[in-house]
């Protein structure tokens, strides 16, 4: 189940939270609850996916995304995700999120979020994001001109680069039978 209280919670209590430029730091801070575990006693590899969720939410409104999307009545979707897990994330530790976009292309939006024990990196996710309408994808000059953003993306960095890359090589649809047939 989406964590709706958790999403209320967060935008309350960043409602005055200042606006952010496009490339602006987003950090919230958050604690495994037992909701979030699995067998092994642990935050759920899943649930860490819908947390980052919450943090790229925040992050949008605080960029003015949202309200294009309720203006222009644009649609927001994930395109893809990279994701490492490096240290278990136990019940009731507190951690903190940083989401941040990292640049963009002609279609989509990339964004580097981070979860984080201490100093300790315990998960770190690339997203390619996309917004959409009814046509498809709208590309990011569109969205920027309406925020009122001018700006060029900043270079991609290398690991960004080489992902976007080795995803371009990827089969699709999928091997359905495992032999190389696709559908």
């Amino acid at each position: 189940m989406y964590p709706v209280v958790r999403l209320a919670k967060e935008m309350i209590l960043h409602r005055h939270a200042g606006d952010l430029d496009v490339m602006g730091v987003h950090v919230s801070h958050h604690r495994c609850w037992p909701q979030d575990i699995d067998v092994f006693i642990e935050m759920n590899n899943g649930r860490i996916l819908t947390i980052l969720d919450l943090g790229r939410t925040v992050l949008a409104k605080r960029v003015g995304l949202l309200k294009a999307l309720k203006e222009k009545r644009w649609g927001l979707t994930m395109a893809g995700v990279s994701v490492r897990y490096r240290r278990r994330i136990k019940p009731f530790v507190k951690f903190r999120m940083v989401s941040r976009a990292i640049g963009w292309d002609e279609r989509f939006f990339y964004l580097d979020q981070s979860i984080w024990i201490g100093e300790h990196c315990a998960a770190q996710a690339l997203y390619r994001s996309a917004v959409t309408d009814r046509n498809g994808i709208v590309p990011p000059s569109r969205i920027f001109e309406h925020i009122g953003h001018n700006g060029i993306s900043p270079p991609l960095p290398d690991w960004v680069q080489n992902w976007i890359d080795a995803d371009a090589t990827r089969i699709w649809p999928p091997e359905e039978d495992g032999l190389g047939q696709g559908r």
